[in-house]
């Protein structure tokens, strides 16, 4: 058995605690809001699990480097985003902060609501440390809820944040009905954007082709589950950002990953034609119309891959 304490008491961070509660850990679930301190908590962590927004990981960040964490606990970041300040991953944040710890990367085809109802899915652990990937699996693991190890935590971390932007494009598509061809099509083309984007920044091209990159992809571009996703449905609906984002009453990170990720393909020189007219479109540069027509009028060329 470990202890396990999960920052950040969200959709995300009840459906982990769920899973390992399930496997007979001992699970704490920290939030601003808890009676025990942080540091009370940490002290005795065999696991530390930062599922926060990626607006919360900064400040995160720093409330843990303030107390002193267990020899050998393992940090794993569960948080799918990049930090517009620094155009960081969370798991270079984590990272910078704790050179010396073993760090974990969780991403997959997870949506929460599921995973609560006890419906079947799989994931991946993944870091430069097999040992403490393989740590992580062994806490998670179960028969509704299987989960693969790899030694690429990068590509895994992209793959679940590049996806929301996807979403909000998928979503914009259905809210336009324009047909299974139309979300297939594009999903079909998110793929290569979101590998050139990984390739660039030092992931793997494989592990796109896998849970946390074309799973992840499957998964949130095509259910109304997914926030991203209602994101472009409701922009796609005449409704504007800021009266989506108050009826989802959550964090949408497409959003911000939009922003952060048009600015670095903008500095890398990469090719991103899907992200900029979801960037155009959240905006209020273009409506959802000119954005899938944009999308259509490109030159023509050869399909390539990867």
């Amino acid at each position: 058995m470990a202890i396990i304490t999960i920052l950040g008491a969200g959709a995300w961070g009840s459906a982990l605690a769920s899973l390992a509660s399930k496997n007979d850990h001992e699970v704490n679930l920290w939030s601003r809001n808890s009676c025990l301190s942080l540091g009370s908590v940490l002290a005795v962590t065999d696991v530390m699990i930062s599922a926060v927004s990626m607006k919360g990981v900064m400040a995160t960040v720093e409330k843990v480097r303030e107390v002193k964490l267990k020899d050998n606990a393992i940090i794993v970041t569960a948080t799918k985003g990049l930090d517009a300040a620094t155009n960081f991953t969370p798991s270079r944040i984590w990272y910078d902060a704790f050179p010396e710890r073993a760090l974990v990367v969780i991403s997959g085809p997870n949506l929460s609501q599921e995973i609560v109802q006890g419906l079947p899915t799989a994931t991946v652990s993944a870091s430069s440390d097999l040992a403490a990937a393989r740590r992580v699996q062994d806490i998670f693991s179960s028969e509704v809820f299987r989960v693969y190890v790899n030694s690429d935590p990068l590509g895994t971390e992209l793959g679940g944040t590049l996806k929301n932007v996807f979403a909000i494009a998928s979503g914009v598509c259905d809210g336009l009905q324009l047909g299974i061809n139309a979300r297939s099509a594009l999903l079909t083309r998110a793929l290569p954007e979101m590998i050139r984007v990984g390739v660039r920044l030092g992931a793997q091209v494989e592990t796109f082709y896998g849970l946390s990159g074309l799973g992840d992809l499957l998964a949130t571009c095509s259910s109304p589950l997914s926030r991203n996703y209602r994101v472009g449905y409701g922009l796609a609906q005449g409704k504007s950002l800021d009266e989506v984002l108050i009826e989802l009453q959550s964090t949408a990170e497409g959003v911000n990953t939009t922003n952060v990720l048009i600015d670095l393909a903008k500095k890398q020189g990469i090719e991103v034609p899907v992200s900029t007219q979801v960037y155009r479109l959240i905006n209020g540069m273009i409506t959802p119309e000119q954005a899938i027509a944009a999308l259509m009028e490109r030159s023509l060329k050869t399909e390539k891959h990867g």
